[in-house]
């Protein structure tokens, strides 16, 4: 269980490495991309798209598993022990799907912050403005506010108006 806990941790930071690798450079995609392809259904210069980079989970998850079967037909055929087991192979790619997503994410949220850093502090402080202005609206001892409420809740002008039961029994429904 802890070597499988090892593994898994290992892989996540790979699969993290692995998208942002793909994020600044897709050279292996477009180089399979030009042997399998015609000139036609190739794929276009300015396109970033890699092998985890920007791709639907299905496709992920088979170069992933497909990455690791090759990876465990090499250790088989160097190490001939029975290191390899297919929990630690499951550990492997589901950590690195994980990975590719939380390096997504961390991608993701810099060029956010990078693009937008400056306006987070302006909406910082205008949000500080507007709650300290909040605030002040309710310490003040402002007592119009109070007194027209006061006016527009209206007594009834016929206190000894008839129940609803009377009512009801005057229409002939009770």
């Amino acid at each position: 269980m802890t070597l499988e806990l090892i593994v898994f941790i290992a892989s996540v930071l790979f699969g993290i490495l692995i998208y942002w690798r793909e994020s600044h450079g897709n050279k292996v995609y477009r180089f399979f991309n030009k042997i399998f392809y015609s000139k036609e259904l190739q794929m276009k210069a300015d396109n970033p798209k890699g092998f985890v980079y920007e791709q639907s989970f299905i496709m992920r998850l088979v170069f992933v598993t497909f990455l690791f079967l090759l990876a465990i037909v090499f250790v088989r055929f160097l190490i001939p022990i029975d290191l390899a087991t297919i929990s630690i192979f499951a550990s492997c790619i589901v950590g690195t799907i994980i990975g590719t997503y939380v390096g997504g994410l961390l991608l993701n949220s810099e060029r956010i912050i990078e693009e937008k850093g400056d306006s987070f502090g302006e909406a910082f402080q205008n949000t500080m403005k507007r709650g300290k202005e909040f605030v002040d609206d309710l310490k003040s001892d402002d007592t119009k506010a109070v007194e027209e409420a006061k006016e527009e809740i209206k007594e009834p002008d016929d206190v000894n108006q008839k129940s609803a039961r009377e009512r009801l029994k005057d229409k002939g429904l009770l």
